[in-house]
C-alpha cells in the first residue's frame, strides 16, 4: 500500500512557531479570493486596504509575494466591518473554484485517489507560508490536518475553515464516486450558529480539539477519478498531451515508460532514478546502464520531460507561472523560471506574452 504511514510522513510535521517571521510571505491568489468574498457580501475594497502593504492593482500579478502579516490583516478588516464568522468557508469554496483547473490537471496524472492524495501535502506550497495539510492513516479512517505555521492562529476559525473547506471540495469532486466527509473537528470553540460548518462538513462535529481535521473512509483511496480530456488536448489543441512523446521511437518503452512514469511523478517534487527505477521494475543500476548505452542520463531526460511538458502547460493561459512550477515539481516560480530560461532563453513569462 503505497500510502502507508511512511508515505503519508513525507509532509513533514510543522513546529508552529511563536512569533512571525518577517521573511514569511502569502501569495496573491488567497488575498484576492478573501476580498472577492467580502465584495459579495457588499463591502467596499477601498475600506479594507488602507493598513495593507499593497495596493488592488498590485494583485493583478498572481504570482506576486506580499507579507504574510497582509493576510491575518485582511481576514480581521472583512471580519471587524461584516461580523460573519464564517469568512473561512465562503474564501475557501473560492480557492477551490478558483483552483480548479490546477486539480484537474493533477488528476490527470492520478489514476486512484490514493495517488492524487499523496500530492495534497505539497499543494498548500502553492498559497504561501501559512501551514501545510497533513495525511495520516488511522484504521479505516484517513484524516487531512490542518497544522498553521504560526502557533496563534491555531485556534482561530478564518485560516482552518478556509483551508479545510477548500479541502473537502477537493475530495469530493474528483472521483467517480463521492468522497463525504466522516467527521470534521476544529480547535476553536464551538459557534453559536453551526449551519454552515454542518451544510460543508456534516452534522458529525467537534470543537475545542488539539488541531483542525477533516477524515473520510480509507476506501475512498482506491476510488478511480474522473480522467478529463486535459491529456488530449490543451486550449490551442495543437499538443496532444496524450501523445506529448510520439515523436519518440515507439519502438524503445523503456524511454517512452520513464518519460510517462516522471510526467506522473513530477508534482510530488522528487523524482529520483530510484524511485523510478522501482516504477518500472528494474534496479537502479540496471536503468543507469541502459540509458548510457542510449547515449543519455536519467537527469538528462528527466529536463527534457519538465522542458517539453512546460511549453504544454504555458499554452494554457488557465493555470499560472506559480502552478506550473508545481505541475513540474519545482518548489517556487523562481526556480522554474530559471531552469525555463536555461532551456529556452526567455523566462516563462515571457514566452508566454511572446
Amino acid at each position: 500500500d503505497p500510502f502507508s504511514a511512511a508515505k503519508i510522513g513525507m509532509a513533514k510535521t510543522l513546529v508552529a512557531e511563536q512569533r512571525i517571521n518577517p521573511t514569511w510571505t502569502i501569495y496573491a491568489a488567497p488575498l484576492i479570493a478573501i476580498l472577492q468574498t467580502a465584495e459579495q457580501m457588499g463591502i467596499q475594497q477601498a475600506a479594507l486596504l488602507d493598513n495593507l502593504s499593497f495596493r488592488a492593482e498590485d494583485l493583478n500579478v498572481p504570482d506576486r509575494r506580499f507579507p504574510v502579516t497582509d493576510y491575518f490583516k485582511l481576514y480581521q478588516a472583512v471580519y471587524d466591518i461584516s461580523g460573519d464568522a464564517d469568512i473561512g468557508l465562503a474564501v475557501g469554496r473560492i480557492s477551490f473554484l478558483k483552483g480548479m483547473n490546477l486539480q484537474l490537471y493533477m488528476a490527470t496524472v492520478s489514476r486512484q485517489f490514493r495517488d492524487y492524495l499523496n500530492l495534497i501535502p505539497s499543494v498548500i506550497k502553492l498559497r504561501g507560508d501559512i501551514g501545510q495539510v497533513g495525511a495520516y492513516r488511522n484504521a479505516d479512517l484517513i484524516e487531512l490536518r490542518w497544522e498553521p505555521l504560526l502557533l496563534d492562529t491555531a485556534r482561530k476559525r478564518f485560516y482552518s475553515d478556509e483551508i479545510l473547506a477548500a479541502s473537502a471540495a477537493i475530495i469530493n469532486s474528483l472521483c467517480v464516486l463521492p468522497v463525504p466527509t466522516v467527521n470534521a473537528q476544529f480547535t476553536y470553540p464551538e459557534p453559536l450558529d453551526t449551519r454552515q460548518l454542518e451544510a460543508i462538513f456534516g452534522s458529525d462535529l467537534a470543537f475545542d480539539q488539539p488541531c483542525s481535521s477533516l477524515t473520510f473512509n480509507a476506501e475512498a483511496l482506491n476510488y478511480p477519478l474522473l480522467q478529463q480530456d486535459y491529456y488530449h488536448q490543451g486550449s490551442d489543441l495543437k499538443q496532444p498531451f496524450r501523445d506529448f512523446f510520439g515523436n519518440d521511437d515507439p519502438s524503445d518503452q523503456l524511454l517512452l515508460n520513464l518519460k510517462q512514469s516522471i510526467l506522473q511523478y513530477l508534482p510530488e517534487g522528487e523524482v529520483t532514478i530510484d524511485k523510478l527505477a522501482s516504477k518500472l521494475h528494474v534496479s537502479r543500476r540496471t536503468l543507469q546502464r541502459r540509458l548510457s548505452d542510449r547515449g543519455t542520463s536519467f537527469l538528462h531526460i528527466l529536463q527534457e520531460v519538465r522542458s517539453r511538458v512546460a511549453l504544454r502547460y504555458l499554452s494554457d493561459d488557465r493555470l499560472g507561472i506559480t502552478e506550473i512550477a508545481f505541475l513540474l515539481g519545482y518548489a517556487d516560480q523562481g526556480s522554474f523560471s530559471s531552469a525555463f530560461k536555461s532551456w529556452h532563453g526567455v523566462s516563462p513569462r515571457d514566452y508566454r506574452r511572446g
